[in-house]
């Protein structure tokens, strides 16, 4: 019964008695099967791969020439037709193709590439070494996966390390390889498709000869060992044409393959206590790897469990209104680009999916639809690391709109089609086609989405399972964040931002919610990225609205539990209503309720925020405002932010305040590892409870519009 409690008392949450005994027995099973693991590593590296008996009867040459001339089982359409995938890349992205040719050449040469929100890193001149800690450079050590520390304190982080081992580069290689086959090299790269053919398996073999099955930190992680078997069975199909890829070279793939599938099916990362966006990830390797490589023994156990326990992820992961649970848009992003691309898989082999989890897939593109920002950016709520499944594009952690172009085309649904999308960055080309869309759905996927019509503009919308309602007019957009924590109160990626809101106006995104930074490099950094502190709303008595800790990084609490009291919308205007409880842990307990109104007509936010309690306590609102605005004190108390290229401005204006706001120097990351300086506005009062303030957010189109708009709405409000 010890066993049980310590269970309990570590995961969090409410969990019942049955379910601790379920979990307690599974962790036992686990510890057995790593020592079996762990006396069956050398054996495990040297065992080539474990086909079916009609394969591994077939002599090396039959069986190279099995796989290129193969018609099932298919690939992404993109892929399956590369030669023309390539001349439309060309025609239709002839930049991102120069890009694209410019990038292969840096990885080939010089092994450098981006590296998430870093810029560009080198990995190593002769031979890349996947195991130095790009962040620290530091060397991860070679020894049992599930022995690794992945909180070291040194500087090093295991999220950046396990990046550059996704192997994502591989992709970027197998398309310029497939364009300069299908074509001489624009510009006069000084590369062939024979050069990039032999730097693929070079680096695939130094990988494998750095990486022995089940030792060291890029083995530590199912999800990443998923991932990265993912992103090498793209740039296989890519490749598979190529004369240096040889029986010998296929044999050490498949050998890789089967390494893969059977570690991840060996070190699950299930719980009986609640999954996360890891075992999602896991259970879609499998069955990305029991789909394409028919020929290996276990795939097809490997494909039912994957599709099976895929599925049962959603009903469990995804909320009923298409949002993840998880408290996050950054693992949003992530969840929907792995099933969107797993249903396309699965449609392409005649695979059947429920209809269910089909209107599921489109519930989760439309909460993307509905939190994009008019810039075709995303609000970073809870945390993100910038993660993709298969990036044919590397994206930054707020470029979401993506997504909605392969929707459309999935769906043949004109309101994910959104007019100017290509604002959102690269790969966004002609009306919103996007290479994902060419490369996924290939050709016919781009005809599908070219015949459909533009969306209609986004309306308000609430999301209430989520926590998450959108107050939106023409270009005028606010967000109201009532999430909770995630994961029904054990998650891991929420952040301390209940009732907080992000502001944006004229085209430009004036108060945003601050991203996450980093993770393990700087525990310090992290800390601040997910406190009150960092979040537009308000802090009473410099406590933090859930419990958190700089040494456990991804442990929150669950104190605040936010609950939506009314949610109104029309023409004329929106109002919501929500409260926290998160102080009512401090010695004399205050509850917060924020109110916000949306004056459509009049075009302005009206924010109430009521404190109930007694005692005198400290508040301290804040509003975080993006980054690159200037702002300035206006008329003694209010806060004019702004923005000097497209001319927009937003006052912040307090209604029951006369003091003047103190300028809080922070920081706003869009891309993990990224951060760039900005500023947050800070009203504090010391009062006693119950009091209310008020706030006035009102967008201005002109400086000679501000005292009379301003004088309107302070009329208006009397």
């Amino acid at each position: 019964m010890k066993g049980l409690s310590t269970i309990k008392r570590t995961l969090r949450g409410e969990v019942r008695t049955s379910t601790a005994a379920l979990e307690a027995v599974r962790r036992m099973n686990v510890r057995l099967q790593q020592r079996r693991e762990r006396a069956q590593l050398e054996q495990l590296n040297r065992q080539a791969a474990r086909l079916t008996p009609e394969f591994g009867s077939m002599p090396r040459a039959d069986l190279l020439a099995h796989f290129r001339q193969r018609e099932a089982p298919k690939f992404f359409p993109g892929f399956v037709d590369a030669a023309n995938s390539a001349r439309l890349q060309r025609e239709i992205f002839p930049e991102e193709t120069q890009a694209l040719l410019a990038h292969a050449e840096r990885i080939a040469k010089e092994h450098c590439w981006p590296l998430l929100g870093f810029g560009e890193k080198c990995f190593g001149g002769n031979e890349i070494e996947w195991n130095r800690d790009p962040l620290s450079g530091i060397n991860w050590p070679r020894e049992y996966h599930a022995d690794i520390n992945l909180l070291r304190g040194d500087g090093s982080d295991a999220r950046v390390l396990w990046e550059l081992n996704r192997l994502s580069q591989l992709i970027t290689l197998g398309r310029a390889y497939a364009v300069v086959s299908e074509a001489r090299p624009p510009g006069g790269a000084s590369f062939d498709g024979e050069s990039l053919s032999q730097e693929f398996l070079r680096q695939v073999g130094s990988w494998r000869a750095q990486n022995p099955v089940g030792r060291g930190a890029n083995w530590a992680c199912a999800m990443e060992v998923a991932l990265r078997a993912m992103n090498l069975l793209g740039a296989f199909f890519l490749f598979l044409s190529a004369a240096r890829l040889d029986e010998d070279a296929l044999a050490e793939l498949l050998m890789i393959f089967d390494q893969h599938g059977a570690h991840i099916r060996r070190n699950l990362e299930y719980s009986h206590i609640s999954t996360s966006n890891h075992y999602m990830c896991d259970v879609a390797g499998l069955l990305w790897l029991g789909i394409m490589l028919p020929e290996l023994q276990d795939a097809a156990e490997w494909r039912e469990f994957g599709l099976r326990e895929l599925l049962n992820e959603i009903d469990k992961q995804i909320l009923a209104d298409g949002a993840d649970s998880e408290s996050s848009t950054g693992y949003h992003r992530l969840k929907l680009e792995l099933l969107i691309y797993s249903f396309v898989l699965c449609r392409a082999n005649g695979i059947d999916i429920d209809g269910k989890y089909w209107q599921k897939l489109r519930a989760m593109a439309d909460y993307v639809f509905a939190y994009l920002r008019p810039d075709g950016r995303a609000p970073l709520i809870g945390d993100s690391d910038s993660g993709q499944i298969f990036p044919i594009v590397k994206r930054e952690g707020d470029d979401h709109a993506h997504l909605l172009s392969l929707a459309a085309a999935v769906f043949q649904e004109s309101r994910f089609k959104i007019a100017g999308t290509e604002a959102s960055g690269v790969g966004h080309a002609g009306g919103g086609r996007t290479q994902e869309l060419l490369w996924l759905l290939g050709e016919q996927g781009l005809r599908d989405y070219e015949s459909l019509p533009d969306a209609p503009p986004a309306n308000s919308q609430a999301f209430a399972d989520a926590g998450i309602y959108i107050l939106r007019a023409d270009d005028l957009y606010l967000l109201f964040n009532a999430s909770g924590c995630g994961l029904k109160g054990r998650g891991s990626h929420g952040h301390n931002d209940a009732l907080s809101i992000e502001v944006s106006a004229g085209g430009t995104s004036f108060i945003v919610d601050p991203g996450s930074y980093i993770y393990t490099h700087n525990l310090h950094e992290r800390h601040l990225f997910r406190s009150t502190a960092y979040h537009s709303t308000v802090q009473v008595d410099d406590v933090e609205q859930n419990t958190t800790n700089e040494t456990t990084p991804f442990v929150i609490g669950d104190e605040a539990h936010p609950r939506v009291l009314d949610w109104q919308t029309n023409s004329d205007f929106d109002y919501v209503v929500a409260e926290h409880s998160g102080y009512g842990r401090l010695h004399q307990p205050v509850t917060h309720r924020r109110s916000v109104r949306f004056d459509k007509r009049n075009k302005f936010w009206l924010i109430e925020d009521e404190f109930s309690g007694a005692g005198s306590h400290k508040l301290t609102t804040r509003f975080h405002f993006n980054t690159g605005l200037d702002t300035s004190i206006y008329e003694g108390m209010a806060v004019l932010a702004h923005d000097r290229q497209s001319g927009a401005r937003l006052l912040v204006d307090p209604l029951d305040i006369d003091e003047q706001p103190q300028f809080e120097q922070l920081f706003t990351s869009r891309d993990y590892g990224d951060k760039q300086p900005s500023t947050a506005a800070a009203w504090q009062v010391v009062a006693e409870m119950p009091l209310r303030l008020r706030w006035v957010l009102l967008p201005l189109r002109r400086p000679e519009d501000e005292l009379e708009r301003l004088s309107a709405v302070r009329s208006l409000l009397r």
